[in-house]
């Protein structure tokens, strides 16, 4: 294994000096930064070519001018990283140190997402092939990925933006609404779920009923002009999570599983007034940290208390639950933030935003009164638009993959003997042809965590946020070549990381791969 690391790790190291080396030239070929200085009329012309010039050293032939770059890179092995300073005299390290962040915030929970929902829907879908749901997220799925970007963000600012800020002005669903919820509900369940004619109109019509009066009742209390959770919500919540989690882990008859995962909703509503004077206005992003790192542990050990044996499937179901509903505790927190928050002269009641990654007046006046609750909910509605943007493109994606992959799986001889030896289908699904159908999209998955910090340049252009892909979208135009190896050093080297981490998930996902051995 030490032996194939080195090789990979010295196959990299050459793939990086190689295209940052052709980047580098080719850029530094393409065009002339100083031609919109030579074609303009300002008198002092003359000595803004001659600055720029030693500034950007364009006396210098461009292969010499990459291996000083590359000095200043290398030389970041010894704590002294020289990335140069853009055209406009900023530095490229604090440049891509401000964008980093904003472009982890922008796309990481987008990815995260769209792998969750891809997967687990494609799985169902994989399970209905040829139903009617199948059918529907098929249309789907090729309907988002062929949508563009730019349209999508557009139809988003539209309608969740300022059509959902005019709603708020009075926040109560017609009678059409609620129907339209209700249909689609019905048709949702009703695919997921499958079956007769007879079994299909029962499901939904129960689901139809149920959710157009649940729809009525948020409505008629003012549910939506003043948001919140609380203990009611988190109580039914939980529950239906916890059997929904204890079904696809180790099935209801799973007796320690599902009274761990039970459990964790008691455990949940005993500490949900006690963990409200934990989290004040001044809590610390620390404490949060801390508080979710307790709650994995207790998941865990519930499900080792409840086990006997087998504990590895019952302690990963009761720490999922545990995890979901220390979520819906968080969020009912931030929900309590809603009404001050959309109330503030600077937001009247438009809470939904079309642009920028924050409100600067709101950013402001938390300067003066910290408030992490306010300031992370003015945070988490600016990048509600983007993440659905992204989240629609990529989840197509991973639908088609799952789907494919685990239809390609179940067809195979070691599915049949499994079955043959009478294990029950969820075991046969989840246990052997979910981890197998995995292996292919290991590699779809570690090229999208790695193009997280490459950004999204047409997002961020549409919602006006300064990441990554904004720094590179300017450094082509502006042919600061500085800026643009900057951005593409990062990127091109998670790229090629993400390469080497796949094959190592290979081997992991599957024994039979044996990595240097020729097997």
């Amino acid at each position: 294994m030490l032996t194939y690391l080195s090789r990979r790790v010295a196959q990299l190291l050459v793939i990086l000096l190689a295209s940052s080396f052709f980047v580098y030239n080719l850029e530094a070929i393409a065009g002339d930064p100083l031609e919109e200085i030579k074609l303009s009329s300002d008198p002092k012309k003359a000595q803004t070519i001659v600055a720029l010039t030693r500034q950007l050293d364009l006396n210098t032939p461009p292969p010499i001018r990459f291996f000083k770059w590359l000095g200043g890179i290398i030389s970041g092995l010894w704590g002294n990283l020289q990335m140069g300073n853009a055209r406009t005299g900023q530095s490229v390290a604090e440049a891509i140190g401000n964008a980093v962040p904003t472009t982890i915030r922008l796309v990481l929970a987008a990815t995260i997402i769209a792998i969750v929902l891809g997967i687990t829907i494609g799985v169902i879908t994989a399970l209905r092939q040829y139903s009617r749901f199948d059918y529907a997220v098929t249309f789907i799925s090729f309907l988002f990925f062929s949508l563009p970007i730019f349209w999508v963000a557009v139809l988003l600012k539209q309608f969740l933006s300022i059509g959902f800020n005019d709603w708020l002005a009075n926040p109560i669903l017609d009678w059409p609404w609620l129907v339209g919820f209700g249909i689609v509900s019905a048709i949702f369940w009703a695919g997921v779920i499958g079956g007769d004619l007879r079994r299909i109109a029962i499901v939904a019509g129960t689901a139809f009923t149920a959710s157009a009066g649940f729809a009525w009742l948020l409505s008629a209390t003012g549910w939506f002009a003043s948001p919140v959770l609380g203990p009611i919500f988190i109580g039914v919540g939980g529950l239906a999570t916890a059997l929904l989690i204890t079904t696809a882990s180790t099935g209801l008859s799973n007796k320690p599983a599902r009274n761990a995962a039970l459990t964790m909703v008691a455990v949940g509503l005993a500490i949900y007034y006690p963990v409200q004077l934990v989290l004040t206005k001044n809590v610390s992003g620390w404490v949060l940290i801390g508080l979710a790192v307790l709650t994995v542990i207790v998941g865990l050990l519930a499900g080792y208390f409840f086990a006997k044996e087998d504990r590895a499937p019952v302690m990963r179901t009761s720490a999922i639950t545990a995890v979901v509903i220390g979520g819906m505790i968080f969020l009912d927190r931030l929900m309590q933030e809603w009404v001050p928050y959309v109330s503030n002269d600077f937001v009247s009641y438009r809470p939904i935003p079309t642009i920028g990654q924050t409100n600067d007046m709101i950013t402001l006046q938390l300067n003066d009164e910290p408030d992490f609750w306010l300031g992370s909910l003015d945070s988490l509605l600016h990048i509600i638009l983007p993440t659905i943007a992204l989240t629609i493109i990529s989840f197509a994606g991973y639908v088609r993959y799952t789907r494919g992959n685990l239809l390609e799986v179940l067809n195979m001889d070691y599915i049949r003997t499994a079955r043959a030896k009478g294990l029950t289908e969820r075991t046969v699904v989840m246990r052997h042809a979910f981890r197998n159908s995995l292996i292919p999209l290991t590699t779809l998955m570690a090229w999208d965590f790695a193009g997280i910090l490459g950004g999204a340049i047409i997002t961020e252009s549409v919602f006006g946020w300064t990441g990554m892909g904004t720094l590179f979208r300017v450094a082509i135009v502006s042919f600061d070549l500085n800026l643009l190896m900057g951005t593409f050093i990062i990127t091109s080297t998670l790229a090629v990381s993400a390469n080497l981490i796949s094959d190592l998930l290979y081997s992991a996902l599957d024994p039979r791969i044996r990595v240097g051995t020729g097997e």
